[in-house]
């Protein structure tokens, strides 16, 4: 769904599973540097929104979320994971309750297998889902912003920023009135600044949670059960994750990024040694200069110095070995 907002001074359109947003309107660093100072917004109408509604919606996502989901108070933000039977990760979902619906937005374009999930499950219980992509706009004010939240959106509040369900048709008087906007590779640097995973990005066809950190922010590990929850517990109790997500500092005389998917090696073994993992996400940051997020072998020793394809790397711990 192309966005109105795309039509905004020097609006560059971001491409892949982004298309349909902007990448950025003219000057990377600078909307970088608004956000993580607390103005402007950035355009999230590329992402799925997804509803909840019917006396039982906490009750029966309970059962099927790995996330405490069955007393959410009103207007608290939480987020939650469906997974496989065997525990990998299939759906992350970014929930609120305003007391009568539960609002999700999730990526682009993996509402409709959701909610085909989410239909097969219904079963007795009082519950309607709804794809609300077409009427709802996802919009994010950063943390630290004082803008006013417009009238008839629902607001999601986490340590990040506000995230705000507005009705779409709304889009354009919100941008005249809370710009500057910033673009996708803005919100994208600090989103690795802030080791913070996506799915799509920092997940495969066999992430599990532990992986990735996803523990304890969308995992409780103390709720029922659920599709995927013995390969949780168990992983938790008895074993160890095989990768762990890592933060990179990137050699930053390199002129080009090491793409996602580029392989890992340990630098002491040079270009040729064993791969031992891969990038997963890659960013220019206003100050930190080239990072990414990467994910590599539990064992890689954490002092290690890494090669991503030719580019020197230096990891920061964020899931411990």
């Amino acid at each position: 769904m192309k966005s109105p907002l795309l039509s905004l001074p020097g609006a560059v359109p971001a491409e892949g599973v982004d298309e349909g947003v902007a990448a950025h309107y003219g000057d990377l660093f600078r909307e970088q540097r608004a956000l993580a100072d607390g103005t402007g917004f950035v355009d999230l109408s590329h992402r799925g929104v997804v509803t909840v509604t019917g006396a039982d919606r906490l009750s029966w996502l309970h059962l099927l979320l790995t996330q405490h989901v069955s007393d959410l108070p009103v207007g608290e933000a939480t987020e939650a994971l469906i997974l496989s039977a065997h525990g990998h990760i299939e759906h992350a979902l970014y929930l609120v309750d305003d007391g009568t619906t539960v609002w999700a937005h999730v990526e682009p374009d993996t509402q409709d297998a959701l909610i085909a999930y989410l239909e097969s499950m219904k079963f007795f219980y009082r519950v309607e889902v709804a794809d609300r992509t077409a009427d709802f706009a996802v919009v994010q004010l950063p943390a630290g912003s004082i803008a006013e939240v417009p009238r008839g959106a629902v607001v999601r509040e986490t340590a990040y920023g506000r995230d705000l369900f507005l009705p779409r048709a709304d889009l354009e008087s919100f941008a005249a009135t809370h710009g500057p906007a910033a673009g996708l590779l803005a919100y994208e640097a600090l989103r690795v600044e802030h080791h913070r995973p996506r799915l799509g990005f920092e997940t495969d066809h066999r992430t599990i949670p532990h992986e990735l950190g996803w523990i304890g922010t969308a995992v409780h590990l103390q709720k029922g059960c659920y599709r995927g929850q013995e390969t949780v517990a168990r992983v938790q109790n008895l074993g160890k994750p095989p990768r762990r997500l890592v933060f990179l500092h990137l050699d930053g005389s390199e002129v080009h990024l090491p793409t996602a998917g580029t392989e890992i090696r340990v630098a002491d073994e040079g270009p040729d040694g064993r791969k031992i993992g891969f990038v997963t996400t890659s960013v220019r940051h206003h100050e930190l200069g080239p990072v990414a997020l990467a994910l590599v072998k539990r064992n890689v020793p954490v002092s290690a110095r890494l090669l991503a394809g030719e580019t020197a790397a230096a990891q920061e711990v964020v899931v411990e070995p």
